[in-house]
């Protein structure tokens, strides 16, 4: 069988690819002709032979068509085409479908769908980095491990993101559309370029990035082994390429409002520590509740030392916010949350609480490091008792 494969052309030989057209088959090909370019505006480009045609190409919309007339006893599997229009319901009557004379079902959908949100499904989950943890490839060669399987029903999700060489990376200039979403480094370093954000700059380790909706990006070239730590949402969204966007722009607007939001570049080398809203641990905030205007907060946050041992084990608390996860970043804790037994963690382990799950750490090591994500962003101020809506508070 492998004779019958065709292979595939020489790389050079590419360039001389002219276009590509798609084989509409139809009994009646005067009916389906007449539908595609009066219903649909579509113009003949060539038809053959004049006298009685058997074959007309189209095009339009960015597609071009071949109608092919074929035998009435001619078994064939008529075709479905996606058109994107801004209106889908006034096309069709109110319809969201078609049906060409050659039984060709026409699909309307929108041009810019609006953001998909599900509904929260708040769990408590675990995801263990132990062991030899599996990574699917993804885009532009990525490797991908699913921080959260069940995405709490779809509205989050967090990716443990690995690029095992180093040098270029084969991305290109892209977007996501997404209601939050951050890049946070977590070993090694990764070089960055980003729309009206100045020249291309380097991610160190515990290094971070607000990627604001739609702003256009793309990934350089980075260090072998790099991991990064991706939280967003929706679990599900749409990443479009834009090849007529060149990066860097020659710009520096850091005000710039992309949906709401602004880009943010947070460096931890220059980071101040604050004491935490959990008794006995200290954070650095990341510069995102700001830029999101409250809608999601990202922290790191640690033991304090104060020059004796460090605290050990935190007061209990709980949030009422849609999501908190949290990744141990370095060293060790335990947890302990509602309903669930003691949960030993260690570097690259992560959790999700849910809203309400009473939690303490306990045994914290002298090197802990938790990355804390959010939304809505949490109040950094002093804790209180459990029973008044205590020491994780959302704004």
């Amino acid at each position: 069988m492998d004779d019958l494969v065709e292979p595939l052309p020489p790389t050079g030989s590419l360039s001389l690819l002219e276009s590509a057209q798609v084989v509409v088959p139809c009994i009646d090909i005067a009916e389906t002709l007449a539908f595609f370019t009066d219903r649909l505006g579509f113009r003949v480009r060539m038809i053959s032979p004049a006298d009685d045609p058997a074959m007309v190409v189209i095009d339009g919309l960015g597609v071009q068509l071949r109608l092919q007339r074929v035998r009435p006893d001619t078994m064939f599997t008529p075709p479905t085409l996606h058109i994107l229009c801004s209106a889908p319901s006034t096309v069709a009557a109110g319809a969201t479908q078609m049906v060409a004379p050659n039984g060709s079902t026409i699909i309307l959908l929108p041009s810019d769908p609006p953001l998909d949100i599900p509904p929260i499904q708040q769990s408590f989950v675990v995801s263990r980095a132990g062991g030899t943890p599996s990574f699917n490839l993804g885009r532009a060669g990525m490797g991908y491990r699913d921080l959260i399987p069940g995405r709490q029903g779809g509205r989050f999700i967090a990716s443990h993101i690995r690029i095992e060489d180093g040098g270029p990376v084969p991305d290109y200039v892209h977007f996501h559309k997404v209601r939050f979403q951050m890049i946070f480094c977590h070993r090694g370093w990764v070089k960055l370029v980003y729309e009206d954000q100045g020249e291309p700059f380097i991610l160190h380790a515990g290094d971070c990035v607000l990627q604001p909706p739609e702003i256009r990006h793309r990934v350089l070239e980075c260090s072998p082994g790099l991991e990064v730590i991706e939280v967003g949402c929706p679990a599900v969204h749409d990443t479009y390429a834009d090849p007529a966007t060149s990066l860097p722009t020659g710009r520096l607007d850091p005000l710039r409002d992309f949906g709401g939001q602004r880009f943010v570049r947070h460096v931890a080398a220059e980071a101040a520590w604050h004491a935490a809203r959990i008794d006995g641990f200290e954070y650095r905030d990341l510069g995102i509740s700001d830029a999101t205007d409250g809608l999601a907060g990202v922290r790191v946050m640690r033991p304090v030392h104060n020059g004796s041992a460090p605290t050990t084990e935190s007061a209990p608390g709980a949030h009422s916010g849609e999501f908190l996860f949290l990744l141990v970043r370095q060293g060790t804790a335990s947890l302990h949350a509602d309903g669930e037994q003691r949960v030993d963690l260690a570097e690259g382990d992560a959790v999700v609480i849910p809203a309400g799950a009473v939690h303490r750490w306990t045994e914290a090591s002298s090197n802990l490091e938790l990355l804390e994500v959010s939304l809505p962003a949490l109040i950094t101020h002093e804790p209180r008792p459990v029973g008044h809506n205590a020491d994780v508070a959302t704004q």
